[in-house]
């Protein structure tokens, strides 16, 4: 048993990835002291998966939404969004965003979905899950205009520069990062991660992509969560153990988790 506390803040732990050995997954993860996950909606179709997840396991919390790339025959709805939101589990909504890397989704649909989270968000509470791809000045623009402040969010899976993140911050979001952090040609992003505020940091692998150093091409999970959290640790001339309590707090804090 680990005796450190980390919280992976954004995962996929019930994509069909898992199907074969969620057991032996949350297993590894106890063994590296992964405590904590939020298993990240992509589509409102998977919210009956994610309760049962949850109903299942006491250290499992989830958010609802649709990712900005998913092609949906009906767009979803505030009303929607409130209603599912409503599960006592459910802590956050999105993933939501703009993403310009791909253009499953048009990007005058995405800003419009983007925008019902928000608004929903303001209406339950909850923190919105960001997704910012090749699109930092649209997704930026419209945080400001939604007033994200009001209901706070997270800047999921950073990669974008200094700047994107002040403006970020200074909208009172937090900065999440994953296994890219980690990867030997992204100095300019470890030196992001550097200098975000320490109760504004978040760790995640966004499982079952991207994962880490030393695991990069395996299928991700949340035990990697580890070395995202080391990678960090040393960028910013801390132990792994204070990383760990600062970014276990921020989550707990953020996600409204006692």
């Amino acid at each position: 048993m680990s005796d450190i506390a980390l919280f992976d803040s954004h995962c996929h732990v019930d994509f069909h990835h898992f199907d074969e050995d969620r057991d032996a997954v949350f297993e590894r993860m106890r063994e590296q002291g992964v405590t904590r996950v939020l298993a990240v909606s992509v589509e409102l179709e998977q919210t009956p998966r994610l309760e049962a997840l949850v109903a299942a396991r006491d250290n499992v919390w989830f958010s609802v939404g649709v990712h900005p790339n998913h092609e949906v025959d009906v767009e979803p709805t505030e009303d929607e969004l409130i209603r599912l939101a409503a599960h006592p589990r459910c802590v956050a909504i999105g993933e939501t965003g703009m993403d310009f890397f791909r253009h499953h989704v048009d990007p005058a649909l995405q800003q419009t979905r983007f925008r019902t989270h928000v608004r929903a968000a303001h209406k339950v509470s909850k923190p919105v899950i960001v997704h910012m791809r090749d699109a930092d000045e649209a997704t930026l623009d419209i945080l400001r205009q939604e007033n994200i402040a009001g209901c706070g969010g997270i800047m999921h899976c950073f990669s974008s520069s200094w700047s994107a993140a002040q403006q970020a911050l200074d909208m009172g979001m937090s900065i999440s990062f994953s296994g890219n952090v980690t990867f030997k040609r992204n100095d300019e992003l470890r030196e992001v991660a550097r200098q975000v505020p320490d109760d504004m940091l978040l760790i995640e692998t966004d499982a079952p992509y991207l994962a880490p150093m030393p695991m990069r091409g395996k299928r991700n999970e949340p035990a990697y969560v580890r070395h995202v959290a080391e990678c960090l640790a040393e960028v910013r001339g801390v132990s792994l153990a204070t990383l760990a309590e600062q970014t276990t707090a921020n989550a707990m804090r953020r996600f409204g988790l006692s």
